[in-house]
């Protein structure tokens, strides 16, 4: 019996649900994150300590949400879309007046052992508030006007919200994770053109605003534009992470230079390469093999939860899951991009395998719901 075949007569019940997980996803994520605390380890010096240790405890805590999350029914987690989506929308009010301020970014809910991102949340609960709306929603009055503008609203708020920390990567991915999720629910290709059209005319604004009164963008952000478009013309300065990255992910070659030999780890040209600039630490150190190897785990992920969307047999299930599946391929191919210099470096971390808390525990909770879907298909 192939992966998309399945024969299941009910719901299973208790402790049961454990032997229905689907083990071989969570094992693909044990192994992706495996990659990152090897890295963590390499960036170090040959150290669990400061970042390898602490990523470990996260990802043990995440993976333990996961399988709380995977226990609980799917319908639970419908019922619960709205307050989840309203949460996450006061936290991001609150990261407004009173959050942490870091790279003169205001993103952060200081909690002493952990700074919590809710722009990270945001990801997620705006997927689940969608996909519960359209579970609600007729299926002739999708394309309605009145119906599409409440999703335009949901996905609005948040991205407004975000975009003003100063946060523009995880605002386009809150922004494209949404969108999908109207595209698949199945809204006319029409509004999609229209919002194409009214993308042109921002960036057209976007440009037209630098060094006035009303920029649109933040200087570091204009810079990071100036960078993409030429690297060289500041690689002392605008330009240099990405000149480094190039560096690090070309001298890699097809094996790369061995584990914890990368020269652009070991003599520190490579800013950020625990966080954002992880991807050319691995490729210079394990090169090209290394580097697609990481890519096939993350397309694997993919095939399992579409797979799970496939299977489902409700409306908010389905898109739920394609809409983390989305939201999770964002996440490495914007990453992916920035730092090979196929995109501007908007700070997107490569999931589960950069440093860091909020994405990692959002994700791992997120992969929760997807086995939710896989565990409770049969409703």
């Amino acid at each position: 019996m192939s992966f998309l075949e399945y024969n299941v007569k009910s719901t299973p019940t208790g402790w049961r649900k454990i032997l229905h997980l689907n083990w071989a996803l969570a094992l693909l994520l044990v192994s992706v994150a495996s990659v990152g605390f090897l890295m963590l380890y390499s960036v170090a010096g040959g150290s669990f300590s400061p970042w390898a240790e602490t990523q470990m405890q996260r990802f043990a805590l995440g993976f333990l949400a996961m399988l709380i999350v995977a226990m609980v029914p799917i319908w639970f987690w419908r019922n619960m879309s709205v307050l989840a989506y309203v949460v996450s929308l006061l936290l991001l009010l609150y990261v407004e007046f009173f959050g942490a301020t870091g790279g003169g970014a205001q993103r952060w809910i200081d909690l002493g052992f952990m700074r919590l991102q809710p722009s990270e949340m945001a990801k997620i609960t705006v997927v689940m508030m969608l996909a519960a709306y359209y579970d609600w929603l007729d299926l002739g009055k999708v394309s309605h006007p009145l119906f599409v503008a409440i999703p335009l609203l949901i996905i609005g708020v948040p991205v407004g919200l975000t975009f003003i920390q100063p946060d523009l990567g995880t605002s386009l991915l809150i922004l494209m994770g949404g969108g999908a999720v109207l595209f698949m629910a199945g809204v006319h290709w029409l509004y999609f053109a229209s919002v194409i059209a009214l993308g042109i005319g921002a960036v057209t604004a976007v440009f037209s605003s630098r060094g006035t009164d009303w920029a649109l963008l933040a200087d570091y952000q204009y810079a990071r534009i100036d960078t993409f478009l030429d690297p060289s013309s500041d690689p002392l300065g605008a330009g240099y992470h990405i000149t480094q990255s190039q560096i690090a992910l070309g001298s890699g070659g097809w094996t790369g230079r061995g584990f914890m030999q990368g020269t652009q780890i070991r003599g520190d040209f490579l800013p950020e390469s625990h966080t954002d600039f992880i991807f050319p630490t691995l490729a210079e150190e394990f090169g090209f093999v290394g580097a697609a190897s990481l890519l096939l785990l993350y397309v694997l992920i993919l095939i399992f939860c579409i797979a799970t969307a496939l299977m489902a047999r409700d409306r908010f299930a389905s898109l739920l899951v394609m809409g983390i599946a989305v939201t999770f391929f964002l996440y490495f191919a914007v990453n992916m991009a920035m730092v090979m210099g196929l995109a501007p470096v908007v700070g997107v971390p490569l999931p589960l395998v950069s440093y860091g808390g909020s994405a990692m525990l959002v994700l791992m909770v997120a992969f929760g719901l997807v086995q939710s879907a896989h565990i409770h298909r049969a409703r």
